[in-house]
Parts: structure tokens; C-alpha cells; sequence
């Protein structure tokens, strides 16, 4: 069911109790960080990605789509050597594929503040569907922040190399989105 506001100078609400119409991410207080166990399963790699764009709609029928652009070279670990690998061929390549692309293509929200996501994520010019789960951490008519964590199999994209077996299990990545309504 959508509001219709008595002020007119208020944007009408979906059913999410969200403003409907076009919204920004803002990158300042967003963030995407990864881990990986590494060194045979002894070490954890941390990092995160320090340069983030994002836009998404809401319409009056509640339907919600938008976009997550990562910028592959923008990977921080505190470890120069490790960002330089991370940065080069064997894992991001990032002079051929300067972005991650997360596109949504649905949002289904709970009274609870949970919404189930799917969309398709593109890593290394490879596209693949992904479903998760995003919990709002808080939320008013022009802002919400959702907090969720992922879990990717790198080699779906192509990520393969590992040398001598170090580089065990999945990778998590841990995502806090602040969208404002524009």
C-alpha cells in the first residue's frame, strides 16, 4: 500500500515505509571489506575498498532497483606489497577490469528490517547471480543503511591462483550501505 502525503511537498512512501524515487549512496559513510584465509588456513586477509558509487529506485509499488561500482585499485590491506598482488593479475587485475559491479534487481523487505536481495555481480568481466540477505541498521523517509555479509567463491570469477595450496575456503565480504534519497 503506498502513502500519499497530506504535505505535497513530501515525496510519497512505498511500502518498505521508504521514499520512493531516486536515491545515492553516500560513500563516505559506506563500506565494502573483504576477508580470506590465507597461509593455509593460518592467516586471515583483511581488507577494504576505499572508493565506492551507488544509486538506486524505489517505486510507489514498492519494486526496488540499484547499483553497487566498486573500484578495483581502490583495495586497502595495510600491506603495500599485498595490495600491489591483490591489484595485479593473479587476483583483481585491475588495469582490464577497473570495477566490481553489484546490480539488484529485487528487494523484498520483512516488518522486521530484513531484505533478501538478488542480483548479479561482475568481477573480472564475469557476471553471476547472487542472493543475500541485508539487515537495516537504520532507516527514516530519505535514508536507510543496510548492513549485510556475503559470502563469494572467488574462483566463480576467475580468481584461481594459489600458490602452493594457501589460499583455503571462501571469501566474506562485509557491506555497509548508506543510501540518502536525492
Amino acid at each position: 500500500m503506498t502513502s500519499h502525503p497530506t504535505n505535497p511537498s513530501q515525496p510519497p512512501t512505498g511500502p518498505s515505509g521508504l521514499s520512493a524515487g531516486s536515491w545515492v549512496l553516500e560513500a563516505t559513510r559506506s563500506s565494502v571489506e573483504i576477508k580470506h584465509k590465507s597461509v593455509w588456513g593460518l592467516a586471515t586477509v583483511r581488507a577494504a575498498f576505499t572508493r565506492l558509487s551507488g544509486e538506486g529506485e524505489i517505486g510507489l509499488d514498492g519494486t526496488v532497483h540499484g547499483t553497487l561500482t566498486i573500484e578495483a585499485a581502490s583495495i586497502r590491506s595495510k600491506q603495500a606489497k599485498l595490495d600491489s598482488h591483490l591489484r595485479s593479475a593473479d587476483f583483481f587485475d585491475v588495469q582490464r577490469y577497473p570495477t566490481f559491479t553489484f546490480t539488484a534487481t529485487g528487494v523484498v523487505t520483512d516488518r522486521a528490517g530484513t531484505a533478501e536481495v538478488t542480483g548479479h555481480l561482475t568481477v573480472l568481466g564475469r557476471t553471476r547471480p547472487i542472493t543475500f540477505s541485508a539487515r537495516t541498521t537504520s532507516a527514516g523517509p530519505d535514508e536507510v543503511t543496510l548492513s549485510s555479509e556475503v559470502v563469494i567463491d572467488r574462483n566463480d570469477f576467475g580468481m584461481s591462483w594459489n600458490r602452493a595450496g594457501m589460499i583455503k575456503g571462501l571469501t566474506t565480504v562485509t557491506l555497509t550501505t548508506r543510501f540518502t534519497r536525492r
